[in-house]
């Protein structure tokens, strides 16, 4: 694996935002800590990968990484990071179609005044020329030399064009890569997203190729759409990726309109399947991300891996969460497309006041303490047996299923809730 060689091109960087990257004689082995400094208000400050980031808060690839003005603006509303919108060797082959967006809502099917719960996208990677898109790349980081820019990347089963783009897209001077090893919709016959990371043996061959090229932090995002998600995310770190990111959208068919009988998003009276994200998946990322940390924990322990957990954040509550299953960065993607860029603000207002509910000055006082509550059904049997014992009474709800009464079912059923 070639070293990392980073360029002295930070030229006076504003005071509030120290030098992105971090010195370090390669790409393996960068500490992840977080910088907490004596204040007032509890620090976001993260070192993840060499990289200082005002904030655990990432711009998620897609729409709202897609051009020069939009990263722009995210960077000027205060993101700690931008991950682009994916790009390849050949935009050509990237055709959209609008619309290409639906959107779930808590109420009646097809009912306009429910809160919006879930969002399917049918959307593929950039459409924009590479060329175009990698001078936006340089200008960015000219303009933003003390900010962290990420390129999100996806090219064919192809060595040869896998190891073009990672240079080209390395000339512009950006800090990391993360690799769209999970796209659910858009070019499978062509090996690529979702077609890698649902195939470990395609996955390890693949980041073998790309961690031998890259000088920069490799960062592989998972697709959900896979029994264990832990195997492919040992692949990629066990093949030299830096960091693990997920979850990516999660294969969905939105609904069908009940006037028309067709499916949404209805394109020419027809649909495909495509990505599920917002609020309603935010408990499956939680426990996808959980299954990764526990795996990273107890097989990584010694090296210095980072984790970005993706699905639902739309407040900071959402984040902390992820944080305390042990995250180090939190991405956002369909919250910035349905609140903008300004609920950067909002999401750092909101985990600071968490944090200054339980008195920690620094995301490192907390990152990971809620991952070892996680146990086994048979573990938490003997557990409560235990306890049961130890307070010599009984146990909170029903005995045993013999217990069970039509009349009183409801009430029986909130006897066992824990929330």
């Amino acid at each position: 694996m070639e070293s990392l060689r980073f360029a002295a091109h930070i030229s006076n960087p504003p005071a509030e935002f120290p030098a992105s990257r971090v010195l370090a004689p390669n790409r393996v082995g960068f500490r992840i800590s977080a910088q907490s400094e004596a204040a007032a208000e509890p620090d976001l400050s993260v070192t993840v990968n060499g990289l200082k980031m005002p904030n655990p808060f990432v711009i998620g690839s897609g729409p709202p990484g897609t051009n020069y003005t939009v990263m722009k603006r995210a960077f000027n509303e205060g993101w700690g990071a931008v991950i682009a919108k994916t790009v390849s060797l050949d935009s050509s082959k990237v055709v959209n179609v609008t619309p290409r967006y639906a959107r779930l809502r808590a109420g009646a099917n097809g009912s306009p005044k429910g809160q919006i719960i879930g969002w399917q996208n049918i959307e593929l990677i950039s459409d924009r020329p590479l060329e175009t898109m990698l001078k936006e790349f340089k200008q960015l980081k000219e303009e933003y030399p003390d900010r962290i820019l990420i390129a999100s990347i996806m090219e064919e089963y192809n060595k040869a064009a896998w190891e073009e783009l990672i240079d080209r897209v390395e000339q512009t001077g950006i800090d990391a890569f993360e690799i769209n090893f999970s796209c659910p919709h858009g070019m499978p016959e062509r090996k690529m997203g979702a077609a890698v990371g649902q195939d470990c043996a395609l996955l390890e061959e693949v980041c073998g190729w790309i961690n031998a090229k890259a000088t920069v932090p490799v960062w592989a995002k998972m697709t959900p759409n896979i029994t264990d998600i832990t195997q492919p995310a040992r692949v990629s770190l066990q093949a030299g990726c830096e960091g693990v990111a997920a979850i990516n959208t999660i294969m969905s068919v939105m609904g069908i309109n009940l006037d028309t009988l067709r499916p949404e998003p209805c394109v020419e009276g027809y649909s495909t399947p495509g990505g599920y994200s917002a609020k309603a998946v935010h408990p499956i990322a939680l426990a996808k991300v959980m299954s990764i940390a526990q795996m990273m924990k107890r097989e990584f322990a010694d090296k210095d891996l980072s984790l970005s957990a993706i699905g639902g954040v739309e407040t900071g509550n959402d984040a902390a969460e992820f944080l305390l299953l042990g995250a180090n960065t939190v991405q956002v993607c369909t919250g910035v497309m349905m609140h903008g860029y300004g609920l950067v603000k909002t999401l750092c207002s909101e985990l600071q006041e968490f944090m200054k509910k339980h008195n920690f000055s620094s995301i490192e006082d907390f990152r990971g303490a809620s991952l070892d509550y996680f146990t086994t059904h048979m573990d938490l049997v003997a557990r409560q047996q235990e306890a049961i014992r130890e307070r010599k009474a009984t146990k909170k709800g029903l005995q045993s299923d013999r217990d069970w009464t039509g009349d009183g079912f409801v009430k029986e059923s909130e006897s066992m809730v824990s929330n």
